[in-house]
């Protein structure tokens, strides 16, 4: 079957899709995404992802006019067109191209929607029975860059940690600031148990708001498990009696180890077990499964 993608308010092949050489996501990496789960043919929290990213545009100045409706229109149209129920999105919004030297941005080209959707590729289910094994991130996440905290186009420096994270056969990164705490995962937020009670680091650590991270503190809230938004050095992490990570197709992921340090007894804990129960019932809830 041809695969589909939205692009500024059609529905194009994705061989035939097209954007301009001067598109300043193609040039300068200026630019956001949001990758989202649909699932029996509704996209999971989808509102909270899209204020995200209009939320990201407005506070990076990047002239991106998120039209909510259209967008989610785009969304179900393009579900549609690629026979997909289950599937894995990516929405990629840039402020088109950028204002020659001289020129005003007002007159700069009109921002680039995309939106693809394929099959997802789901994790490993050993993965979720047995935990995830993660490393240290030898870089650092700096708290006065201005683009920490969203979802940018810059992603190249994530997929290098990842890449390494690979070589030392695990499956995500770790990161931490300059100052030394806990910042979140390559692709994933990052949650740690201690006597029953869970911790994840402050958004202003910074870290991105993650979607399944505020549903994960909400259902935590909702079901009388204390939870709190504080820093983490890597004494509190290494003492963690279960660690768990949170993202939209990760959902939530048991760490069973961080290099060579066992989480625990090095099996999902039931603290974790149980948000990763909740989740599923929050989806099935959400999204009219079952």
């Amino acid at each position: 079957m041809i695969e589909l993608v939205y692009l500024n308010g059609e529905i194009v092949e994705a061989d035939a899709a097209r954007i301009s050489v001067f598109d300043a996501g193609f040039t300068h990496a200026a630019g956001l995404f949001e990758t989202l789960r649909a699932y029996n043919g509704r996209v999971m929290r989808l509102e909270e992802h899209l204020a995200r990213l209009e939320r990201s545009a407005i506070e990076l100045d990047l002239h991106i006019q998120i039209d909510r409706d259209e967008i989610s229109a785009g969304l179900s149209r393009l579900l549609t067109a690629n026979e997909l129920t289950d599937a894995r999105i990516r929405i990629v919004a840039t402020p088109g191209g950028i204002p020659r030297p001289g020129q005003p941005v007002e007159q700069s080209s009109t921002p680039t929607i995309l939106i693809s959707a394929t099959k997802v590729q789901a994790y490993p289910p050993l993965l979720y029975t047995h935990g995830m094994r993660v490393c240290i991130c030898d870089h650092r996440q700096n708290p006065h860059d201005p683009i920490a905290g969203h979802k940018t186009l810059a992603y190249l420096p994530r997929l290098i940690a990842l890449k390494q994270a690979a070589e030392r056969q695990c499956q995500e990164a770790l990161w931490f600031t300059t100052d030394s705490l806990l910042a979140e995962g390559s692709v994933c937020n990052v949650f740690v148990v201690h006597d029953e009670e869970i911790s994840t680091p402050p958004l202003d650590t910074p870290i991105l708001p993650g979607t399944t991270r505020g549903a994960v503190i909400d259902l935590a809230r909702a079901n009388s498990i204390p939870i709190h938004e504080r820093p983490i050095n890597i004494e509190v992490l290494l003492a963690a009696q279960e660690v768990f990570l949170t993202g939209s197709v990760l959902e939530v992921m048991p760490v069973s180890a961080i290099e060579k340090h066992m989480v625990g007894p090095g099996e999902p804990g039931p603290i974790t077990q149980r948000m990763m129960m909740l989740y599923k019932q929050l989806v099935a809830k959400e999204c009219g499964i079952g």
